[in-house]
């Protein structure tokens, strides 16, 4: 926008400067024509009536002044003879103008060209004598007046020059001064879509940007306050919801721990499993709600010590199962991505929870980080049985579980919690074959910037 109002503006001053230039130039140049066509017409008119007496004296006089007209000048005099008059000036070429001229007619100064003029002003002037015709021609040259045709023109050009380049500089002031409000309103936007719900807009600027200003910030601080009382709900949920599944386990296992009939040990621990089971749907609903909550930025994070952390919390889980748990890739100095605080963990948390329940006895767990341009990609590589491509298909929906190892104990909320919060933070996450078999979840992040 800044571009075309700059445009705009010295648009409008070139065409100002053009209307306005250019007819004085045009205007001046002119004059310039016309001024000397009517200062050589009136010195050649005087030499031809010292031509026209006759007389020596005259003709003497008519040599000095031309002698002093080629001196002061760039004109040359040249003129015919006469009976009382033979200067010793050289004589013209015989044309239709000096015919016309000793004829007695009057031919119209010659410029040489169609165009504001040639190489050489030409003015023929008739002289009589006795009766005999005569004429005295100038050749004036152009040369000075084309001269002062180009500063004419050239200090017009110039100054229009100069002009255009204030009106660009003053444009780009007022441009930005008029876009000030709305790269505002564009920054509260850009933190809205970052996850900060605080920020607002100064109402500044025209009365335009200003209402648009004070409807962006009464929608925000009603989103903010939806937010708030939603993560509100969850905190309460959280409490409401484990408190009686908690203590309905405890209870069956009490139960358990008190009956001997076989039968009556089996049901309960059946419902004890699905009390289980309810827990983790509970809690994935929670973390998936909290995920579409998005109460928080996006910030600079170091990966590699989130991903050693995260490690560190699987690794004697993995050891109890013989499980390998490896870091590859290329960690060269820090590799920090954009993501909401806390996001990250529970992404990996999921991820390698899911890689964990699927591996075989003595696998190995691949976790890879390397910078791809503006991308940061985390890679977590399984032996497991991997997934088809329908499966890879509806992986992300929610309470979908496949036919593996985590269909018979997941709750179907684990990698649509993964993309969900991966995608919030401008990254994405898909699923493919891991080389010689297994699943590869490819994680892409936002690098920031060090």
């Amino acid at each position: 926008m800044n571009r075309q109002l700059i445009r705009s503006y010295i648009l409008i001053v070139a065409v100002a400067i053009f209307l306005f230039t250019v007819p004085v130039a045009f205007t001046l140049t002119k004059q310039l024509r016309d001024d000397t066509a009517v200062s050589v017409l009136r010195e050649a008119k005087t030499m031809a009536l010292l031509l026209g007496n006759g007389d020596g004296t005259s003709c003497d006089a008519l040599e000095q002044m031309a002698q002093a007209y080629r001196t002061e000048t760039p004109g040359k005099v040249e003129a015919t003879p006469t009976n009382g008059c033979v200067p010793k000036l050289p004589r013209p070429e015989n044309d239709a103008a000096l015919a016309q001229a000793l004829k007695g007619e009057k031919p119209a100064p010659d410029w040489g060209a169609d165009f504001i003029w040639g190489k050489e002003l030409v003015v023929t002037v008739p002289a009589r004598a006795s009766g005999e015709g005569g004429a005295v021609r100038i050749v004036y040259s152009t040369k000075d007046m084309t001269a002062r045709l180009w500063q004419i023109w050239g200090f017009r050009a110039g100054l229009a020059v100069i002009v255009l380049a204030a009106a660009a500089a003053i444009g780009a002031f007022a441009a930005r001064r008029i876009t000030a409000p709305l790269r505002e309103l564009n920054g509260m936007a850009s933190k809205f879509s970052d996850g900060d719900l605080t920020a607002r807009s100064p109402v500044t600027g025209p009365p335009e940007t200003q209402t648009l200003a004070r409807t962006l910030n009464q929608g925000a601080e009603r989103l903010d306050t939806l937010v708030a009382s939603q993560r509100i709900f969850v905190a309460d949920a959280s409490h409401q919801l484990r408190t009686p599944l908690t203590a309905l386990r405890l209870s069956l296992d009490n139960i358990a721990d008190g009956v001997d009939d076989e039968f009556v040990r089996e049901d309960v621990e059946q419902a004890t499993a699905e009390v289980v089971r309810m827990s983790r749907l509970v809690n994935g609903l929670l973390v998936l709600a909290r995920a579409e909550a998005k109460v928080t930025a996006a910030e600079p994070l170091s990966l590699p010590d989130i991903v050693d952390e995260r490690l560190a919390v699987w690794r004697p889980a993995a050891d109890e199962r013989g499980v390998t748990v490896a870091l590859r890739g290329s960690a060269d100095g820090r590799l920090l991505v954009l993501s909401s605080p806390g996001a990250l963990d529970q992404v990996l948390d999921n991820v390698l929870s899911n890689a964990l329940e699927v591996s075989p006895d003595g696998g190995t767990i691949t976790v890879r980080m390397e910078q791809q341009g503006e991308e940061v990609v985390l890679s977590v590589l399984d032996e497991g049985p991997g997934m088809s491509d329908p499966e890879k298909a509806r992986a992300f929906d929610r309470f979908w579980r496949g036919q593996g190892l985590t269909g018979r104990s997941g709750s179907g909320l684990g990698l649509a919690v993964v993309k969900q919060l991966v995608t919030d933070d401008g990254g994405t996450v898909t699923l493919r074959d891991a080389p010689g078999g297994g699943l590869c979840v490819e994680i892409r992040l936002r690098a920031a910037n060090r």
